[in-house]
């Protein structure tokens, strides 16, 4: 939660579970999809709504075997040579299908591999250009094809901006960087918890595909195509089996996995005709999900993370460091009076944004589209006059669905 120091205020926190939900940033996941609703070549970006279900059109075309590409070392252009099988078509950026990929918020990038090449690559998000770790091998286990225990489908960045990936077999773990220089280390295989009996990670019939998320404390958890739940100590590697997930359709099978805005899981698949899910890491019980546009989707992923912070029943201070955006709005009075507040807008990138403002179970109370042109540009808010007092959460969101601001206020 980004809240200006001088606008810091008192709020109870409730957290009911060990893994609890939580206000996240993105209200958004980036999904593979084909390009065709049914389709299962994983080709295509798109994004998915996480509050209406709802994707948007095609973001990137991922086989388009023209599209320039560059070495993520040297930054420079890379040269397109031809397979005497294949021509030209592993030159293409989503080539062979993408199945793992990983939302690196910080430096704005999409980080994925393909299935059957053994290379990781990115996408940067703000001039849509691909950059091929080139110069060293992802996995180091040669040909894939043929093989699915090599193919890596799950892929997530934690936290700390480390990523990680996991074969299908769960014989190979790797850890990448994600700043300058792209450093990938080989760490080896997961390890079942003795508790696990016999669902094994490594299990082919329970345990293959699926997708991966982390928590705030850095671990990862797996969510097989078989729908097992499986959490990874990236210390050890110790794998422990949480359950299956209850309450997906027989023929659904897990494919992606992101944490929403409320701290639960949109989980898609590439099978299922029947739309998305959401399930709850309290309980590991699933409901079906709103959208009429849905697509068959390999892969999710956004940098919200699970939840681990302990219950907490008394009342704690927020006031965490301005980021430069969050300073850059400011919100006044605080505590609001007349039922109105007036928002102060500093340097920020001209454009639509819209405003909201949610109640603490999460409600959404007010909305209003602005759009700023100006420095210095004031905007009054006005509240019905039903509107209780209370706690209430101000946010302010770009058309991307990017959060740019949030900040709690009193209503007296």
């Amino acid at each position: 939660m980004r809240i200006p120091l001088r606008f810091g205020i008192f709020s109870t926190v409730l957290l009911a579970t060990a893994l609890s939900t939580h206000a996240q940033n993105d209200r958004f996941a980036y999904a593979i999809t084909d390009a065709t609703k049914g389709g299962s070549n994983w080709s295509a970006l798109r994004k998915v709504d996480l509050r209406t279900g709802e994707y948007t059109a095609v973001l990137f075309n991922g086989i388009d075997a023209e599209t320039p590409v560059f070495d993520a070392a040297t930054r420079k252009a890379l040269a397109k040579t031809t397979d005497a099988r294949f021509g030209t078509m592993l030159q293409a950026p989503f080539s062979t299908g993408v199945a793992a990929a990983a939302y690196d918020k910080k430096n704005n990038r999409l980080y994925y591999t393909p299935m059957f090449i053994d290379q990781l690559r990115y996408i940067d998000l703000k001039t849509m250009q691909v950059y091929y770790v080139a110069d060293k091998a992802f996995t180091g286990l040669g040909n894939m094809h043929g093989d699915e225990g090599k193919c890596i489908t799950r892929m997530v960045i934690t936290p700390n901006g480390d990523g990680y990936a996991i074969t299908n077999d769960a014989n190979t773990v790797i850890k990448f960087t994600t700043g300058k220089k792209t450093e990938i280390t080989q760490l080896g295989g997961l390890v079942d918890d003795p508790s696990n009996g016999g669902i094994s990670i490594h299990n082919r019939c329970s345990s293959f595909g699926g997708d991966m998320i982390a928590d705030d404390k850095g671990n990862l958890f797996i969510l097989s195509a078989r729908n097992h739940v499986f959490q990874v100590s990236t210390e050890s590697r110790v794998t422990k089996h949480l359950g299956a997930i209850e309450g997906l359709p027989a023929n659904f099978t897990v494919n992606g996995a992101a944490v929403d805005g409320d701290g639960n899981l949109l989980v898609s698949s590439a099978m299922y005709e029947g739309g998305n899910y959401v399930v709850n890491p309290s309980s590991w019980a699933a409901s079906a999900y709103g959208g009429t546009s849905s697509f068959h989707s390999s892969d999710l992923a956004n940098s919200n993370f699970l939840s681990t912070k302990p219950k907490q029943t008394t009342i704690e201070t927020i006031a965490k460091k301005p980021s430069a955006l969050s300073t850059a709005i400011q919100v006044y009075p605080n505590p609001v009076v007349n039922n109105q507040f007036t928002l102060q807008f500093g340097k920020i990138p001209a454009g639509d944004y819209t405003v909201q403002l949610t109640d603490v179970m999460g409600r959404v109370v007010m909305q209003k589209r602005m759009t700023i042109n100006t420095e210095l540009q004031t905007e009054v808010i006005s509240l019905k006059g039903t509107n209780a007092k209370g706690v209430y959460l101000v946010k302010v969101v770009d058309n991307s669905l990017n959060g740019v601001f949030e900040q709690k206020v009193v209503v007296q």
